[in-house]
């Protein structure tokens, strides 16, 4: 529908609808891949899922040891306690109900072990986060800032404690903070050539490229050559690319990395390395690599079904597989409506939604998990309205 002059600064109800879905979306990723209804006790160590720690059961600072417990324990067994949402973990079992729970039961799987062994813990589970070790959203701090998850530790660090710049399009790469990476150094030789080149300011309105710590025989065989920089996600790289670095397949087949070794190529070994889209399938996989990931366990890096884009586009396809043609009716029908009519349900539509964020917003004050019941009773309370509302107005109507 074209905007009149009337209309400059509006958005019509299709936009708002269009937003919402978005968000739903980014939800349905996170939460799509879990199982809302079954815990997921039974499943083993799941590869990747949606955690929650509980801070009524295992509070910070009190006795109880760290746990997680899964999405369908999230709703049924800990409503209405304060939860800590941890997002995704790799690898964990479900801990509602076990020994860490005291006297209490799972609801939905009574049956387990006193403690999962192979589960990996950390501050996250108490609500704390990053290297300052705060909470978020953190009350006392008032510097704007994102927060982006490690994928080897899964801690979720400030972009201002990372040690570097946070480059662009960072929803599409992988972090490996400061910390992991000096546990894995190996993965130091990987970032000099595939890794998002770190940016540094030298002076004002000049950027640098940190990639260009290179030896003075680097640079004279770079200058004889002169290849041309390289670019993955848009985003510039080592000068020479990875396929020239590898050199013959004799040298492939027997180690990628000791090949890169050989390279010359250097980075300086400080900060997080931000990784571009699909760097895992670069990374070596020789016996000898292989052992190596085991002893620093990253093991799941050689893994590219391990991110978290591949949960979440999991999660995507299973809600599409759910929701028939994809298609919402409801944006069909508003396009045929002319502007009075769509204005009309505009209004309605954004007092539904005040509502709404006002009924929500005290379950997040309390720390409260919203169940499908809890809605369910906010839209009878809608319907209830909307019924009184119909009846005065016969009434003054007759």
């Amino acid at each position: 529908m074209a905007a009149t002059e009337g209309d400059e600064g509006t958005v019509s109800l299709v936009d708002v609808l269009e937003e919402d879905e978005e968000l739903e979306n980014e939800a349905s990723a996170v939460l799509g891949g879990s199982d809302a209804e079954k815990c997921s006790y039974p499943e083993g160590y799941v590869k990747r899922q949606a955690l929650y720690a509980c801070n009524t059961c295992t509070p910070a600072g009190g006795e109880a040891e760290a746990a997680g417990v899964c999405l369908a324990c999230s709703y049924k067994c800990h409503e209405g306690h304060e939860l800590f949402e941890l997002y995704t973990k790799r690898n964990f079992r479900c801990d509602c109900g076990n020994s860490k729970f005291g006297a209490m039961e799972c609801k939905l799987f009574a049956e387990k072990e006193k403690v999962n062994a192979e589960n990996l813990y950390s501050h996250n589970f108490f609500g704390l986060y990053c290297t300052c070790n705060r909470p978020y959203p953190d009350p006392e701090d008032q510097v704007p800032d994102e927060m982006i998850q490690c994928v080897v530790c899964e801690d979720w660090l400030h972009g201002r404690h990372l040690g570097c710049s946070v480059p662009e399009n960072v929803e599409l790469q992988e972090m490996v903070c400061e910390l992991c990476m000096k546990k894995a150094p190996f993965l130091w030789t990987y970032a000099a050539c595939i890794a998002v080149s770190p940016v540094t300011k030298e002076s004002k309105g000049e950027v640098k490229n940190d990639h260009e710590h290179v030896d003075e025989k680097s640079k004279g065989e770079e200058a004889s050559t002169s290849p041309k920089d390289l670019k993955v996600n848009g985003v510039t790289g080592c000068k020479r690319s990875y396929q020239d670095t590898e050199a013959s397949p004799s040298q492939m087949a027997e180690c990628r990395l000791k090949v890169l070794q050989t390279s010359g190529r250097t980075r300086e070994e400080s900060g997080a390395v931000f990784w571009p889209c699909g760097w895992r399938s670069k990374l070596c996989s020789c016996t000898s690599c292989k052992r190596l990931h085991v002893e620093t366990k990253t093991a799941f890096l050689l893994d590219e079904s391990d991110t978290v884009l591949a949960y979440e586009n999991k999660g995507k396809t299973t809600e599409q597989e759910g929701g028939g043609d994809g298609r919402d009716p409801l944006m069909s029908a508003l396009n045929n409506l002319n502007h009075v009519q769509q204005l009309e349900i505009i209004h309605e539509y954004n007092d539904m939604k005040t509502e709404l964020k006002d009924y929500l917003q005290r379950f997040a004050e309390e720390g409260k998990v919203v169940t499908p019941e809890d809605i369910r009773h906010f839209f009878e309370q809608q319907q209830g309205r909307k019924r009184r509302r119909a009846d005065a107005s016969q009434y003054y109507c007759s």
